[in-house]
């Protein structure tokens, strides 16, 4: 590598920062329009909430699908990224809650995106793929860490308990009466080990 190629090392990975932070703005925007006004809303409307032109969005997002399948991937990885820092904070097991949680919102607010791609087509199962890839390594380490801790029966399958959550999401953001959050919060402390 010359000197000249470092140099140009050094600049480039800002400019890929500023172009990232940017990007995940936009899928903010998007996320938040999308739960507000569904993922039909104008891209005027989510270029507005992130205080860019609508050519910013065309340039990252070129069709709606695109956007709708960068902001699931986006929100998917929020939510895994967000499990080994609350892993670090104390009890495994109020980790592992605190998780499951950001996991109901994020089914919650994001069934009408899976929604909108059908089963059959291929760039549903592979977000389906990207969803387990991303989330099921997560769920595994915080289950892992409360057993170890003999906070949880150390029987429980990371899978199965998305699964369950999951189901436990259905309809939730068409009921107003309906507490998706609170029920997976009676499934996570039912998982506790019993005490003799």
């Amino acid at each position: 590598m010359s000197d000249g190629d470092e140099g140009a090392g050094q600049v480039a990975p800002s400019g890929r920062r500023d172009a990232r932070r940017n990007k995940e703005t936009l899928l903010d925007a998007a996320a938040t329009v999308f739960v507000t006004s569904g993922v039909d809303a104008p891209v005027r409307e989510i270029a507005a909430k992130a205080g860019v032109g609508l050519g910013t969005i065309y340039r990252h997002f070129p069709t709606r699908a695109d956007l709708i399948i960068g902001v699931y991937r986006h929100q998917v990885d929020a939510c895994a990224d967000a499990g080994p820092p609350l892993l670090a904070t104390g009890s495994p097991h109020t980790a592992l809650g605190q998780w499951i949680n950001l996991f109901v919102d994020f089914l919650v607010t994001k069934h009408g995106l899976a929604a909108v791609l059908q089963p059959d087509n291929a760039d549903f199962e592979a977000l389906h793929a990207y969803f387990l890839d991303r989330l099921l390594p997560v769920c595994t380490e915080l289950l892992e860490a409360a057993a170890v801790a003999g906070e949880i029966r150390p029987d429980i399958d990371a899978y199965q308990l998305m699964r369950g959550v999951g189901n436990l999401c259905i309809g939730a953001e068409s009921d107003p009466r309906y507490d998706a959050r609170r029920m997976a919060e009676l499934l996570v402390a039912g998982l506790r080990r019993p005490h003799h």
